[in-house]
């Protein structure tokens, strides 16, 4: 039997995070276990909430450049475990996608670097709404990857 251990891709990218939250949630049946699929579904643009998106969108347009559509890709995959990373002025943000099959698990690790003063104020809201939000885009990846129709 193994001994209990955690890691991810995302705490060993930044090893000092600032802030990290965890999310655990079922497997379903018949979902595929490829951590690479539930990243790319995880951050679809179809996936993002309207707000979030437009977010990015308004803050492109502020920026005075084109929306980024790979903000979110698929960085690396290692293992069980993909990762997405997100390098912004005031944040750094790593997100580690993995799916233990053996243990019917799916489990989302993020850590942000702040940059700055800055970086922390600028960042609250996005900490203080992201448990809601990606609960939410996991429920919906759940949903879309185990193939049942509504």
């Amino acid at each position: 039997m193994r001994q209990p251990a955690f890691w991810s891709l995302a705490l060993a990218d930044i090893s000092d995070p600032d802030y990290t939250h965890v999310w655990i949630d079922v497997l379903p049946a018949h979902a595929t276990a490829d951590p690479a699929a539930w990243a790319r579904n995880l951050f679809s643009r179809a996936a993002l909430p309207r707000w979030l998106a437009a977010a990015v969108v308004v803050g492109s347009m502020l920026r005075r450049e084109r929306p980024r559509c790979d903000a979110f890709a698929v960085r690396r995959v290692e293992g069980e475990e993909a990762l997405v990373s997100v390098d912004a002025r005031r944040v750094d943000m790593r997100v580690g996608i993995g799916v233990d099959e053996e243990r019917a698990l799916v489990r989302v690790v993020t850590a942000m670097r702040f940059k700055g003063r800055g970086g922390r104020l600028w960042s609250l809201p996005l900490r203080l709404s992201l448990a809601v939000l990606m609960r939410g885009m996991i429920a919906r990846a759940r949903r879309e990857l185990s193939g049942v129709t509504r």
